[in-house]
């Protein structure tokens, strides 16, 4: 009979942890993509504007399962936790980038920010992150197994009672699927997320391609101008030794020219500084190379409601203060069961050596939620879901305030461009051409037609600027207002979350 104790043991051990397995939840596999990459919409090579459309970008995702029944925890209608449905902008990667080329392009640049940008990965392992929480919270508590030894040394024997125990915790009120589901929803938010940082990687990398343009283009009008000076110096002295200037204006011209020559050093500078604000947004170190395209736009009139109405329908990020509240609501649902007691089972066989005979033993235990029915964590949740409410209508109204920021500095912008060039370069131009040919008339002398070209040149490079400044609201508008495409992925869990357990459920 002893013999057969420890079969007994591992017969009813095995059917007690098969029976545990199979009331257990399945449990959702973790899956994770390779980064996102990113690449223009619209920009073609030659073109400063942005624009991104669903039909032109769409976006490859870290995919996950969520539970058939995970709409079922949430309280209340839909409609009040989740916004209007829109369609998620998406992009894709449709050309490789070639870094041993001379030079660099738009669609080069964001070829190699979405495979080296270091937050595009951060991006992705929070959503992995969030997975691996939700596959943890729905696992099934593991059994318990014990050696019991009762009155062990009684009246010279080995115990009345010696034998194995087998503990089973039975989860009730379906808690383990609505941890699950909670953290299936946040992965959700991490996913809104990741599209919100490569809206900011692909804004930040096209903001500092214009930049670049934009620098490399006044780099040139300063190069035009230091040869305008040295021309002025020129003349300076010519005019001096024929007895028609005097020693001052020989030198302020001389002065002039060395100004003019800082302003080219200056120039070249800010050139450089560019390159590697770009060069650190895309992740990599990049050679000094030109960077290619024309810093013009094509872009229509934006209108500042349609914009701000995009932005409200289709703003990842709050879409992502969107679907964090409903994984508050499924928090409040899951604290709300919490108190419901779950049932222990434990038992097995043994041997009674006072009795001499085989025996067992059996325990259902269920805690009496008496005093603790989880009220503070209760409240806290509910708090916490207020505070999310709040968070949505404070993400809203940060747009609209960033939207009139940019919106202002957007149309002062296109208001310059438009007049400068159809008014103001083309009669600066006429000016310069008509000085220029009374000068070969013999009617104007050189020191007037340089005048007059360094003021045409001034005009040029402020519409460069002008267009820098268009160039660079109209990427932002269009890429939802996002930016600093350095700074950390955004975790999940927001800055001022109650976050009431310490374990994940």
């Amino acid at each position: 009979m002893r013999a057969s104790i420890p079969a007994l043991i591992l017969i009813l051990f095995s059917s007690l942890l098969t029976a545990g397995c199979a009331t257990s939840p399945t449990t959702k596999a973790v899956t994770q993509n390779d980064p996102t990459p990113i690449t223009p919409s619209r920009t073609g090579e030659g073109t400063a504007s942005v624009s991104i459309s669903p039909e032109e970008a769409p976006i490859k995702m870290v995919e996950f399962q969520e539970s058939e029944d995970a709409d079922t925890t949430l309280i209340g209608p839909e409609s009040e936790i989740l916004p209007p449905p829109a369609e998620v902008i998406r992009w894709n990667t449709e050309s490789s980038a070639d870094i041993g080329a001379d030079s660099y392009d738009l669609p080069t640049l964001l070829a190699l920010a979405s495979n080296n940008n270091p937050t595009l990965q951060q991006a992705n392992l929070h959503i992995s992150a969030n997975l691996a929480q939700a596959q943890q919270a729905g696992l099934y508590p593991n059994p318990l197994l014990a050696y019991v030894g009762e009155n062990v040394g009684v009246a010279g024997t080995a115990g009345e009672f010696q034998g194995a125990e087998i503990q089973q915790r039975f989860v009730t009120a379906n808690k383990l699927e609505l941890s699950r589901n909670k953290y299936l929803q946040r992965a959700k938010v991490a996913e809104h997320l990741a599209v919100m940082q490569q809206f900011k990687v692909c804004n930040d990398v096209r903001v500092h391609y214009i930049s670049t343009l934009a620098a490399q283009s006044l780099l040139e009008l300063h190069r035009e101008m230091l040869k305008t000076a040295e021309d002025r110096l020129v003349t300076a002295k010519e005019l001096h030794n024929l007895g028609q200037a005097n020693k001052v204006d020989v030198h302020q011209a001389t002065a002039d020219l060395r100004r003019h020559q800082l302003d080219v050093l200056a120039a070249e500078n800010r050139v450089r500084k560019a390159f590697l604000d770009l060069s650190a947004v895309v992740g990599v170190e990049l050679a000094q190379r030109p960077i290619i395209g024309s810093l013009t736009s094509d872009c229509e009139l934006i209108d500042f409601d349609g914009a701000y109405g995009r932005l409200l329908r289709e703003s990842p990020e709050l879409l992502a203060a969107y679907a964090k509240l409903r994984a508050d609501h499924i928090t409040v649902h899951r604290e709300q069961v919490e108190w419901v007691p779950d049932i222990v089972v434990s038992g097995g066989p043994g041997y009674n050596f006072d009795a001499r005979d085989t025996v067992a033993n059996v325990r259902v235990q269920v805690e009496v939620p008496l005093f603790d029915r989880n009220q503070g964590t209760i409240r806290q949740a509910e708090a916490d879901q207020g505070r999310q409410r709040l968070e949505v209508r404070r993400i809203e109204m940060t747009l609209r305030r960033r939207l009139s920021a940019e919106y202002d500095r957007y149309i002062t912008a296109l208001q310059k461009v438009v007049n400068y060039e159809e008014v103001v370069l083309p009669e600066m131009k006429q000016a310069y051409e008509q000085v220029l040919q009374s000068y070969r008339d013999d009617r104007q002398d050189w020191a007037h037609v340089l005048d007059v070209h360094t003021q045409y040149t001034m005009r040029r490079m402020e519409q460069i600027d002008n267009l820098h400044q268009l160039c660079s609201a109209e990427i932002l508008i269009d890429g939802f207002l996002l930016q600093d495409g350095l700074d950390a992925a955004s975790n999940p869990t927001p800055p001022g979350h109650i976050d009431s357990t310490p374990k994940p459920r």
